[in-house]
This record gives structure tokens, sequence and C-alpha cells, in this order.
């Protein structure tokens, strides 16, 4: 079922982008948010649940938004003209605030349900503001790192054609 759920996802950002190569750029970013939803869910509990799986549902789609707003600069300022390095660091710098913004606020409104665990009504709420927190914290700094790094590398011939 997440095999075809990767597909659909990499469907529509083909279908957005027109380019199998920046959907592969963009999904790049799954993983690094797997990477701390995984950890969170290890020094937490250690239980994979129904709620921290819907936790990382929730993940994926602000990771998978985050790498489409850095990567819909990077082509909004290749049309402008602008060279690939300058594309990269100018667009990355443009995407800082917005990306960082809505980690924090999101971030921030999930500290209290991850904290507040034991209490009642909160069995479903806690393990997926651990997700969600613990894969904010890897895929938004990861993403502003590897996902231009990506860019840039499988831009890189292209570019010098």
């Amino acid at each position: 079922m997440s095999f075809f759920s990767l597909l659909l996802i990499l469907v529509l950002l083909y279908q957005e982008f027109k380019n199998f190569k920046i959907a592969a750029i963009i999904l790049v970013n799954l993983p690094l948010a797997l990477i701390g939803g995984v950890f969170a869910v290890f020094i937490t509990s250690g239980i994979i649940s129904i709620p921290s799986l819907i936790g990382f549902i929730t993940l994926f789609g602000i990771a998978t938004r985050n790498g489409i707003l850095l990567v819909s600069r990077f082509n909004a300022l290749k049309l402008e003209g602008i060279g690939l390095y300058d594309r990269i660091v100018k667009g990355s710098l443009d995407r800082l605030n917005p990306i960082l913004m809505t980690a924090l606020a999101t971030g921030l409104s999930l500290i209290p349900l991850a904290i507040t665990g034991d209490a009642p009504g909160n069995e479903i709420q806690s393990p997926m503001a651990k997700v969600i927190l613990g894969g904010l914290l890897t895929s938004t700094f990861l993403n502003l790192i590897v996902v231009p790094v990506v860019y840039y590398f499988t831009n890189q011939n292209s570019e010098q054609k």
C-alpha cells in the first residue's frame, strides 16, 4: 500500500512539473522525514501504531510541500535566466523563511500534544505529534541542504550544454 502511495505522489508531482527528475528530487524529502519520525518512535514508545502511521502520512505531506516550495522557486529563477549556482543560493534563501515559519508553527503547536501523552484523550494525538515533531526536525533542516545539493548535481550537466 505504501508503494502505491509513493507511486501516486510521483504521478501527481510529474503532472505538476512535467518532469520525472524534478518529481524525484522532491521525493528525496520523504526519507529525510522518515529518519526523524522513526527516531521519535524509537526513543518514545518504540511502537508503530495507527496514530503514528497517521503522523507519518502528515509528515510526508509537509516534507513534500517543502520540496515543492524549493524546486518551484529554483525553476522560476531558471526562467529568469539565473545561473544554476546563483539560482540555488537565491532560491534557498527566498524559501528559508516560509519553510522555517511553517515548521516552527507546526512544531510549537504539537509540543503540548506530545508532552501530555498520558492525559486522557491523548492516546491518539500524542504518538502522532511525536512522529511529526521528530520528522519535522530532520526533514526541515536536511531539506534545506540535501534538496539543493541534489538539484545542483542533477542539473549540472544540462546547464553546461
